[in-house]
């Protein structure tokens, strides 16, 4: 017998949701974001099915990227945060990942480096979030540089960032294009600005390259229902099941803390899940689950290993009954509000613990 907790990752909807992507942007050219073990659901597996449909991947740093090429994937690897250390920048060259360039320490890295080949560059542009990137002047000064390197191929990218593309009526998007285009088209290289949100919501903000990540993986980053996540299918599954049942009087609490106290005589199921799995410690009582397909509500504080289920109004339910702690008929979206956060963290807080069961 096993413990009941795991994860189904569903790789034939992960590919539904690339192509969704593509159709979204049939214009652009679609890099799938891959990084933080594919925002939970497992890296080498996703990147597999992937790189038979993307023309690119994309990770944060290079430890992902030489985890991939070890696994046996072949297909260039753009690496988000650019170099952290000058030595990164042959590995880059001899392994065919593309860099972020953002700052003046990561430019110099590459005009000194010994590569056996030139190395792809994506230069990032600060258009406004002031997180990562070159200012405009800082365009100007460092593009020289890297365009008469002969450690720097020919086919270098335009690329920035967007702070607020899940906000559907928010301008500063539109700002950001204007700003960002407005110093890209001085050098004519092929530009990426889109993520996910932008993808579904800022057409104006697809160009040479767009950048799927959250959406790939079956959810919408947007504030409000969109169309355009009509087409997107849930990637992730959490499941587990009922390992205890009990009966409870009105005025006895349950869980640590004695949080949570029934107001009538209350039926409470418990569940093997907890925030050792990745599930949020957070998430209050209230917060939804499917118990054999039917709604009910958490109780009391999530532990280490355990929740706590008010079935009180559900048909009988017995141990190993099988509980959806989000999947189909409960978005993972819906869960991270009552948690006060947001899906992406979700997925990719989820511990090693937990199994992952591939369907395709």
């Amino acid at each position: 017998m096993a413990r009941p907790s795991h994860m189904l990752v569903d790789l034939a909807a992960l590919i539904n949701n690339y192509q969704w992507a593509c159709q979204l942007a049939p214009h652009a050219q679609t890099m799938a974001v891959v990084k933080a073990n594919a925002y939970g659901h497992g890296m080498v597996a996703c990147a597999t099915a992937l790189q038979a449909y993307a023309p690119a991947l994309a990770v944060a740093c290079i430890e992902e990227a030489l985890a991939l090429r070890e696994a046996g994937i072949h297909k260039p690897i753009l690496l988000l945060e650019g170099t952290f250390t000058a030595d990164e920048v042959a590995v880059a060259a001899a392994q065919d990942f593309w860099l972020m360039v953002e700052n003046p320490k990561q430019v110099q890295a590459i005009l000194n480096a010994q590569v056996c080949k030139p190395v792809t560059v994506w230069i990032k542009v600060d258009s406004g979030m002031h997180r990562l990137g070159f200012n405009p002047q800082q365009v100007q000064a460092y593009y020289p540089q890297l365009l008469a390197s002969p450690n720097v191929a020919e086919d270098m990218v335009f690329a920035t960032h967007f702070a607020s593309a899940d906000e559907t009526s928010n301008n500063f998007t539109r700002l950001q294009v204007q700003q960002f285009m407005t110093t890209a088209k001085r050098f004519k290289h092929p530009v990426s600005l889109a993520n996910s949100a932008a993808i579904m919501a800022w057409p104006e903000a697809h160009g040479d390259w767009n950048r799927a990540g959250f959406m790939l993986y079956g959810n919408s980053p947007l504030d409000t229902d969109h169309a355009s996540s009509d087409g997107l299918l849930p990637v992730m599954q959490l499941w587990s099941g009922i390992i205890s049942v009990r009966q409870i009087d009105v005025g006895e609490s349950v869980g640590y803390g004695q949080q949570w106290r029934a107001q009538r005589p209350s039926v409470i199921a418990t569940v093997a899940m907890g925030y050792g799995d990745g599930y949020p410690r957070n998430a209050a009582s209230g917060t939804p689950v499917l118990v054999n397909g039917q709604r009910a509500h958490i109780v009391g504080r999530v532990s280490m290993d355990m929740i706590t289920v008010d079935v009180t109004d559900l048909n009988e339910t017995q141990i190993g009954d099988p509980v959806c702690l989000w999947g189909p008929g409960l978005n993972i979206n819906e869960v991270a509000h009552h948690a006060g956060t947001i899906g992406y963290e979700l997925m990719t807080r989820i511990t090693q613990r937990l199994p992952i069961r591939y369907t395709h």
